[in-house]
């Protein structure tokens, strides 16, 4: 009973050296994934100049594999980039300025620029910024958010 079977050792060989597998449960440590609590936060986030990723959602079977799949791209892209989760339901009013109706849906919000001062400055102690916001329409896994962020030239990492 001690010894496994050559299927067993053959499916553990294979998870261990895949690139690609993605069954759960998987050991990625603590979470990376932010939770959504103020528009505040948000925006501190953004001023960190890493590109952030942005899940709006509802309660619904769906958001489960979305959460496995979110935390894993998180631990794999922490620090260089943020995963952060928001619950549609208890902070509606950020989730209707997306101006989307379909639930489950994930944006990325990439390279805050300060933006040019135009007209006159009110305060000098604000700054504005100007923020790419990007839909997220690749396969729903941390491979895709890999290729998605190539694609787009996001370094996921300081070696890109």
């Amino acid at each position: 009973m001690g010894e496994q079977s050559f299927l067993d050792r053959m499916l553990s060989h294979l998870r261990s050296t895949s690139k690609y597998y993605t069954g759960y449960p998987k050991d990625i440590g603590p979470s990376q994934v932010v939770h959504f609590t103020s528009e505040r936060q948000f925006v501190q986030l953004l001023h960190e100049g890493h590109p952030v990723v942005v899940a709006f959602t509802i309660r619904c079977p769906y958001t489960k594999h979305l959460d496995r799949v979110l935390e894993e791209a998180a631990a794999e892209f922490h620090p260089h980039i943020k995963f952060m989760r928001v619950e549609c339901p208890k902070y509606p009013g950020f989730c209707i300025a997306r101006q989307r109706k379909d639930y489950p849906f994930i944006e990325i919000f990439h390279s805050p620029e300060q933006a040019a001062n135009q007209g006159k400055v009110v305060d000098p102690n604000i700054k504005k910024y100007s923020v790419k916001v990007l839909p997220f329409n690749y396969d729903l896994s941390a491979y895709g958010f890999r290729e998605f962020f190539m694609r787009h030239g996001m370094h996921a990492s300081e070696t890109n």
